[in-house]
């Protein structure tokens, strides 16, 4: 099948693309990687992609969105990928995910830790609205859902990350033992 674009014109577009959502796309990739180099071979796949599928690419602000459910789904990819490496490879994977929590200090170690204890499906909702700046008619297009189901999505995951905070600014109290009439021992 012919291509209906001459070639300057593919690459043109392309260009414009990649330029105008580049470093959105790679912002994403960062956020959700153990490894700069895992975000850039996101960025790749997710823009090799966008070349080979150029007329699929929306115009304007959508082929953002669109370039995110690309990156989303390459991400998939690469956490399956993953999870079928090696034992070695999975306790390097296991210590490069942790780096940033060694890093973390002060107020914040509780809400990272907060965060990070979510489903991954609630980081994901989450990390749209807050790092990628997305609506609910963004994000629904991202994910390939409903505006409604986002929203009711995103309700449930701030109430689960609000109820994970709380857990992880409560204090420990160390118990102590009682007698039966409720009396320390």
């Amino acid at each position: 099948m012919e291509d209906p674009h001459p070639p300057g014109d593919r690459r043109r577009r392309f260009e414009e693309v990649y330029a105008a959502h580049r470093a959105q796309i790679l912002g994403y990739a960062l956020r959700r990687t153990s490894d700069p180099q895992d975000a850039a071979d996101v960025l790749a796949e997710t823009f090799l992609t966008a070349w080979r599928r150029l007329d699929d690419v929306p115009p304007g602000e959508q082929a953002r969105l669109w370039l995110y459910g690309v990156a989303r789904r390459v991400l998939a990819n690469h956490h399956r990928g993953e999870r079928r490496r090696s034992a070695l490879a999975a306790d390097l994977g296991s210590l490069l995910r942790d780096a940033p929590a060694v890093r973390e200090a002060g107020d914040m170690a509780h809400v990272a830790a907060a965060f990070r204890s979510l489903p991954d499906r609630d980081r994901e909702l989450l990390s749209l609205v807050g790092w990628e700046g997305l609506d609910h008619g963004e994000i629904a297009t991202v994910l390939g859902c409903s505006r409604n189901a986002v929203r009711i999505r995103v309700h449930r995951a701030r109430r689960r990350f609000a109820r994970a905070l709380h857990r992880a600014e409560a204090p420990v109290l160390p118990t102590t033992a009682r007698t039966p009439n409720g009396e320390p021992a």
